[in-house]
């Protein structure tokens, strides 16, 4: 049985059905408010912070999922043009770099509006493209920031399919 077919979403709040899909998971979570959860998600590179948040004014399910990154000074002229690059390529969320908190952002706002209400399959989609994006693009970062490659070449590791595992 799949997490959605456990629980109908007609009446139930966003972030209950986080804390469902948390659960079911077993991810670590944290309950910060009615309207906000936080969570850790395991990958292959690292584990995300996640946070999802909904606001009722303009009922919108945000999600940023961050992992730390403390790029040289002196890269991140490299590491911003890597960045444009990379949401060229992203059609539902943007990454984006907040150096005063030293952390690497994929941002991704669900607009529900007119009372429409977000499935626990909806809401999974989003954290697994969150996590996916995040996977893909790691090692782009990490070659321009600390391998010294330039953005377009560290871009061809994030374009490439991979097949099969070495």
């Amino acid at each position: 049985m799949s997490i959605a077919e456990q629980f109908e979403t007609d009446d139930i709040h966003p972030i209950d059905i986080v804390e469902h899909l948390a659960e079911y998971n077993e991810w670590d979570f944290d309950r910060v408010a009615d309207d906000q959860i936080a969570m850790a998600v395991e990958g292959q590179w690292r584990t995300y912070s996640i946070t999802l948040a909904w606001t009722g004014f303009d009922e919108t399910l945000r999600m940023i999922c961050t992992f730390e990154m403390e790029p040289p000074e002196e890269r991140l002229p490299a590491l911003y043009e890597t960045l444009n690059r990379t949401n060229d390529t992203c059609w539902a969320g943007a990454f984006s770099y907040w150096p005063e908190q030293r952390l690497m952002v994929y941002r991704y706002g669900l607009v529900l509006a007119g009372g429409q209400m977000a499935g626990s399959e909806q809401i999974d989609r989003m954290i697994a493209n969150a996590v996916t994006a995040a996977e893909r693009f790691y090692p782009a970062f990490q070659l321009v920031a600390w391998g010294g490659r330039t953005p377009a070449d560290a871009m061809q590791v994030a374009i490439a399919e991979a097949y099969g595992r070495a």
